[in-house]
């Protein structure tokens, strides 16, 4: 890791903290909830060990990055960070017209919505985890996640601000990363109030070999410092990134993809999502979907879970282009 360089991106109004290492053509990597740069490590080394210039950035509201309104969540709409994203690529590739996009969980939200808004700026997309979510003028989204799962989903809880960020507080940052990150269950995730994370097992006595103590001690430096209502806001704009993205209603994304998701995934195993991806809504959506892998004995934090094999998947598919 000590090869990785680290520098500051002055940008949109934001001090943006990107890890970035190799030359090439710019792979940029963008993170989930609630991780960091940090998350694509593996990735980083192995594509600027083959001929990339892998850049991570810490989000807005994330980790090193500063300057975002961390209060105000209608300033954490994917708009925002798609608008980052651009400053951030003219800023460090003012020469690279276009550039290959990795995403992993929000960050896979948000690379569907880069690549929704900004077609002409991606080579080609590899989303991990959370296939593309087409936008639906009847379904507002937190009112149509209370109406399927109820009010202690996790997404619901995570909607009344300073209400979570409590609970996380109480039964402590070390103790949230490990449970979040070492969950396997591919069922939706409960945080039924009052209880924390009564909804996720205990954390393991022994983590497993690819998370180490090191590992979640780098992420627990971070949150303990910004607190995780940066992370939160994304989920807190839903709503009014719904209504900004009513232009693209029905529109398709046309930018070559290849969705990788593991078959534990809480995020893959929803009906409405699994019968999307396997049953002609996905390659309808997004007509230039290459290739859909399911992982066997994998879950959701799958770059960090299997990253030989995801590297790899990367590699593959961005090489052709």
């Amino acid at each position: 890791m000590d090869k990785i360089q680290h520098k500051n991106v002055s940008v949109n109004g934001l001090n943006i903290h990107i890890a970035e290492l190799g030359e090439g053509p710019l792979v940029l990597f963008l993170h989930g909830f609630p991780e960091l740069w940090y998350s694509w490590r593996h990735q980083i080394l192995f594509l600027a060990a083959h001929g990339y210039r892998a850049v991570a950035p810490d989000l807005r509201g994330y980790g090193d990055t500063t300057g975002a309104p961390i209060n105000d969540s209608s300033k954490f709409t994917t708009l925002h960070i798609v608008g980052d994203l651009v400053a951030l690529l003219k800023a460090i590739a003012p020469d690279e017209d276009k550039v290959f996009v990795v995403g992993h969980d929000w960050g896979a939200q948000v690379a569907w919505h880069f690549c929704w808004f900004r077609p002409d700026k991606v080579k080609a997309l590899v989303n991990l985890s959370v296939a593309f979510n087409p936008r639906s003028p009847l379904r507002v989204p937190v009112e149509s996640l209370k109406a399927a799962f109820g009010d202690d989903y996790y997404i619901c809880r995570f909607q009344e601000p300073g209400d979570i960020e409590a609970e996380f507080a109480q039964i402590g940052v070390k103790n949230f990363m490990k449970k979040i990150l070492t969950y396997r269950t591919p069922s939706p995730l409960f945080f039924p109030k009052g209880k924390g994370l009564g909804g996720l097992p205990d954390s393991p006595d022994v983590l497993p070999s690819w998370l180490t103590e090191e590992d979640v001690d780098y992420y627990v430096s971070k949150f303990e410092k910004t607190g995780f209502t940066g992370g939160v806001n994304y989920y807190r704009a839903l709503n009014l990134t719904w209504e900004l993205t009513a232009p693209w209603t029905g529109a398709q994304i046309k930018v070559p993809t290849k969705f990788v998701v593991g078959e534990l995934d809480m995020s893959y195993h929803i009906p409405t999502v699994e019968d999307y991806i396997h049953k002609g809504g996905f390659k309808k959506d997004v007509p230039l979907l290459e290739e859909v892998v399911i992982m066997k004995d994998a879950a959701h934090f799958i770059n960090q879970e299997k990253p030989d094999e995801i590297n790899q998947h990367i590699y593959d598919f961005i090489q052709k282009y």
